[in-house]
């Protein structure tokens, strides 16, 4: 925390930087001094950008910060929905799983941006949604008319799950 005001306090700056033999000119280093109530939390980045087209906090809250959320985006899909699992010895097969996992993670984000809105599980990644909120025990029965989904009468998550369910049915259908 800053000493003069007590509250959380965020500096950037940046310089030019060579290593001794791994770089072949030197670079342009953007470094974010950062202390919270938690302690220091410095950060750099390394970047081509130069400081006439783009200033340092930009570069760093912009592009860096966007750039490591969709890392963690790509890491969700690959762990939590299996995109990783290419195992087949067909390519097509590959390409299938890879299909499914892709549009499974498309379901969960609109799940999770509409169904999910005003819920402690918006920001939940998908392997806890689908153990909170998916997967969990039911008996269907089929008539002429309707299908009947009866949940178990242990789902600790029912509430939530009529929540999800009216604000998805208030949503409407997807826009293709």
């Amino acid at each position: 925390m800053c000493a003069a005001s007590g509250e959380p306090e965020r500096l950037y700056g940046e310089w030019l930087h060579t290593t001794l033999g791994s770089w072949n000119r030197k670079r342009r280093v953007i470094g974010k001094a950062q202390i919270t109530h938690l302690g220091e939390n410095p950060r750099f980045a390394v970047t081509s950008l130069r400081p006439e087209v783009v200033e340092a906090q930009k570069v760093y809250e912009v592009i860096y910060c966007q750039r490591g959320d969709m890392e963690n985006r790509i890491k969700e899909q690959q762990l939590d929905l299996f995109a990783d699992r290419t195992s087949a010895r067909q390519m097509r097969a590959n390409q299938i799983r890879l299909w499914f996992s892709s549009v499974a993670y498309v379901l969960l984000n609109d799940l999770r941006r509409l169904g999910l809105r005003d819920t402690p599980l918006a920001g939940m990644r998908p392997v806890s949604l689908r153990l909170k909120l998916l997967k969990i025990g039911a008996r269907i029965r089929v008539t002429v008319r309707k299908v009947w989904v009866h949940l178990a009468t242990g789902y600790p998550h029912e509430r939530l799950f009529a929540q999800v369910y009216s604000q998805l049915q208030r949503a409407g259908p997807p826009i293709v």
